[in-house]
């Protein structure tokens, strides 16, 4: 009798320690993360306005752009320049659709119906790319985005009736919804942080959902993966899609933060700039995209007052930017996130195998 109860206690524990071993190796693997997650919660009591929006608010937006092309590109193995364009889209849906500076043009929606049909037009725009791109490789694919990138930004140049020229559109206010204003400083950011947080784990558990390991599969045997059954074309596109969610979703937090959109904003610049974001972040995991951005903003917001500092010509801090990047990139091909693997695993090294 005392042997069964031990038996029947015993299987009752180990499922039991089991469980909780698994939640101690999650934590033990993801404390940067959930160190980061506490530090951005209580930042806003610490952090002012410049802080929480310049900083901070516009990494995190530029870094859900940026995770859209990593998606495609670390998962799918597409390299679209057209993931600025998508969140432009949005953007200036958002203008046309809902209020602006422009009654003439715009439709002064309230914004809970101007914001989804922002969104439901640029993913349709995401997934028309990937249809027209999905079927092509390498320098190709990159040629298709890039075209189409430029064609959206000249239409938004010239064209006027609907887009406003090189003007564009001024006084896009933020909603205000149950007594907030969402456009100050601490619940613009709160909001941003969700969406960001949203995004990264939706990349996250796509990744690891069938779906996203089958994309994987088709980025690296796409000949393996049709022959086995799978549709490379449909898992291509459906992955345009899902980028174009998330960048279309960036694009509208985009243009509330900046209370404006022009086609500069959509230029070619702004495309290579997501791009050279994602590459420094690094595209073999989602956290690189926010890394990058985050380079990126310090670099873009204090490269002037550094080279004045220093005596330079304060219009050279795009010299200083670029020389910036690729040193980084040079020292490590995949970026801020490889640099960082490669110090794991060299202490894991010097440690006799034990993990950080």
């Amino acid at each position: 009798m005392a042997l069964e109860q031990t038996i029947e206690t015993d299987s009752l524990t180990l499922p039991q320690a089991q469980q909780a071993g698994a939640v101690s190796r999650w934590v033990h693997r993801n404390a940067a993360i959930l160190i980061l997650a506490v530090l951005l919660l209580i930042l806003p009591a610490v952090a002012g306005p410049f802080i929480l929006d310049q900083i901070v608010g516009w990494t995190m937006i530029l870094g859900m752009i940026a995770l859209s092309l990593m998606f495609l590109c670390g998962y799918g193995g597409m390299v679209s320049l057209a993931q600025m364009t998508v969140a432009g889209v949005s953007g200036y849906m958002i203008a046309v659709f809902g209020p602006s500076s422009l009654p003439s043009i715009s439709l002064f929606w309230p914004w809970w119906v101007a914001a989804p049909v922002a969104i439901l037009i640029a993913v349709a725009f995401g997934t028309v790319v990937g249809a027209l791109s999905a079927r092509t490789e390498g320098i190709y694919t990159i040629m298709i985005t890039l075209a189409l990138a430029t064609a959206f930004f000249y239409l938004t140049l010239q064209n006027w009736p609907i887009f406003n020229g090189f003007n564009g559109f001024t006084t896009i206010p933020a909603p205000h919804f149950l007594g907030v204003n969402w456009r100050a400083p601490i619940p613009f950011y709160y909001m941003v942080l969700f969406f960001a947080a949203l995004s990264y784990a939706a990349v996250l558990y796509i990744s690891r959902a069938p779906f996203g390991l089958a994309l994987q599969g088709v980025r690296d045997n796409p000949r393996r993966m049709e022959a086995i059954g799978y549709n490379v074309t449909a898992h291509r596109v459906a992955a345009y899609a899902f980028a174009a969610l998330i960048a279309a979703v960036g694009g509208i937090l985009l243009v509330w933060q900046n209370n404006q959109i022009s086609p500069y904003s959509v230029g070619v610049n702004a495309v290579i700039n997501i791009l050279v974001i994602a590459v420094v972040g690094g595209i073999t995991h989602p956290i690189g995209a926010f890394i990058g951005a985050f380079i990126y903003v310090i670099l873009h917001t204090f490269a002037l007052d550094a080279l004045v500092a220093v005596g330079l010509d304060g219009r050279r801090f795009q010299l200083l930017i670029g020389l910036g990047f690729v040193i980084i990139v040079l020292f490590s091909p995949d970026g801020i996130v490889g640099i960082w693997r490669r110090l794991r695993a060299r202490a894991r090294t010097s440690g006799g195998g034990n993990p950080l």
